[in-house]
């Protein structure tokens, strides 16, 4: 089943109301033709989790417009920053929340029974790749996010892969539990289960347990999940970690309705996975990047190796370099604002990984984390990370150690009881598990969360490893700047 062949079907269910296929194609047309008669080339948007944002994500489509979606967590000068290189000259947003400086005053235009404005912008000339038809932003480990330029076959390219892997589960109702404007959500969350003719449940992200993009709350998100009773979810790798906790110290039952997780965005490990499935969660992890239009690769029922990231989907070429690096080619973006030079037939991603025999992906980390000891031995710091973050009392790990005898590491705990001795009984058990040379030798309790708002994580929930040890460098007896010889 497709959306054409059953219009009347349930294609999206809001907080109060729902839309069938056929209502949504209308709202879409209508505010397509809107824009199109205003003279919109580049549109911006600037909402919370809604069924207008849907229909303002298709009428760009239809109306051939560059839509530029924008997360309510960047901060108000990323936000212009944004704006500004992508040559943004109309923004749809709530009422009174535009922030643009824009001399118009704004149209108030009724989306899908939602009273949105849309504010003009003096808008500077931008020369986007050709082609270009969303802007997806990455979280970055700066302040400046980075203007990934998509064009629509890729989009088509990578949905369809989604729907080709997962039709065998008959999959109807997906929740989305990630902000639309994360590709990974916007691409296979919504793209994918429309196109198959199912519905996805649009819910304003505080019904989610979201805050910003680095708050979750599990009581909230099982609530809501109990309510609403989805087939299917993407989450991040740390929501299905604080989910998981939670259901094991409360010995919640997950909704028998849930059939399918996927995880991604950050690495997930093959320990928090079976502790996830052995709370019920279907639990399984994919990969993608911006530059790929999202999932590359994914595990599925019939499909799994927990611990890898699972077989490249049908529109997806993985390969190996030759000094270890993951490249991807089938669904390339089209260029970078700012450097509209094509990115030619394979990506170099930056990931290090190895493909086994059996076709899975497995990933070690980011080709310019490797530390190097001065035993002269490489270490991926995520590998680390990920042994550490599988304890009880550690919620997020960095590790450094560049040009140094031990590794060493900042430790965010789970929750304010896990004290010193909980944390050095997790450093210990890790330790346990690893060769001598990537063993812990000193650690320190972090001095905030690993959080965009303290500027120790990306909104994707990376470490921010800089600022992480700008902050911590004195305290682990190390330079503030990693040495010029670190890869």
């Amino acid at each position: 089943m497709n959306a054409a062949s059953n219009p009347s079907a349930t294609a999206i269910e809001g907080p109060e109301y729902t839309l069938s296929h056929g209502e949504l194609q209308a709202c879409a047309d209508h505010l397509a033709a809107l824009l199109r008669a205003a003279g919109v080339r580049v549109l911006a948007t600037l909402l919370d989790n809604s069924p207008a944002w849907i229909v303002a994500d298709r009428a760009a489509d239809i109306a051939q417009l560059v839509h530029v979606p924008l997360p309510l967590f960047f901060t108000p000068a990323q936000a212009r920053h944004a704006l500004q290189v992508a040559g943004v000259d109309a923004l749809l947003t709530q009422p009174g929340w535009s922030q643009a400086g824009s001399p118009a005053s704004p149209q108030p235009l009724a989306v899908a029974g939602e009273w949105l404005d849309l504010v003009r912008l003096p808008a500077p000339s931008v020369t986007m790749p050709p082609g270009t038809g969303k802007v997806t932003f990455t979280s970055g480990t700066t302040g400046t996010p980075k203007g990934v330029c998509l064009g629509r076959a890729a989009l088509d390219a990578v949905t369809l892969g989604v729907l080709e892997a997962l039709r065998p589960l008959g999959l109807r109702r997906h929740l989305c539990a990630l902000p639309f404007p994360v590709l990974l959500e916007n691409v296979a969350g919504l793209m994918a289960p429309l196109a198959n003719g199912g519905a996805c449940i649009a819910l304003p992200l505080a019904q989610l347990g979201l805050g910003g993009a680095a708050r979750f709350d599990p009581v909230v998100f099982h609530a809501t999940l109990q309510a609403r009773r989805p087939d299917s979810l993407i989450l991040l790798p740390q929501m299905l970690r604080g989910w998981t906790a939670w259901l094991r110290h409360t010995r919640t039952q997950v909704p028998a309705s849930l059939r399918f997780v996927a995880v991604g965005g950050a690495a997930v490990g093959a320990q928090l996975l079976q502790q996830a499935r052995a709370c019920g969660i279907p639990a399984y992890e994919g990969y993608g990047l911006s530059e790929g239009a999202s999932v590359q690769t994914l595990n599925r029922p019939g499909a799994d190796r927990p611990g890898s990231a699972g077989k490249p989907l049908s529109h997806a070429r993985v390969r190996i370099a030759a000094d270890g690096e993951v490249e991807v080619a089938g669904s390339l973006f089209r260029g970078y604002l700012g450097d509209a030079r094509p990115p030619g037939e394979w990506w170099r991603t930056g990931d290090l990984g190895s493909l086994d025999a059996d076709g899975f992906l497995h990933l070690r980390g980011r080709r310019r984390n490797v530390l190097i000891t001065s035993f002269g031995r490489n270490v991926s710091p995520e590998w680390v990370e990920g042994a550490l973050q599988e304890q009880a009392g550690v919620a997020d790990a960095a590790v450094f150690g560049d040009a140094q005898p031990q590794l060493c590491a900042v430790l965010w705990p789970a929750h304010e009881g896990v004290t010193a001795q909980d944390l050095q009984r997790a450093v210990d058990v890790a330790n346990a598990g690893l060769p001598d040379y990537a063993r812990i030798g000193r650690w320190v309790r972090a001095c905030g969360a690993f959080s965009p708002q303290t500027g120790f994580a990306t909104p994707n929930g990376r470490p921010c490893r800089p600022a992480i040890l700008q902050a911590h460098a004195g305290a682990l007896q190390l330079p503030s700047d990693p040495p010029a010889t670190n890869p």
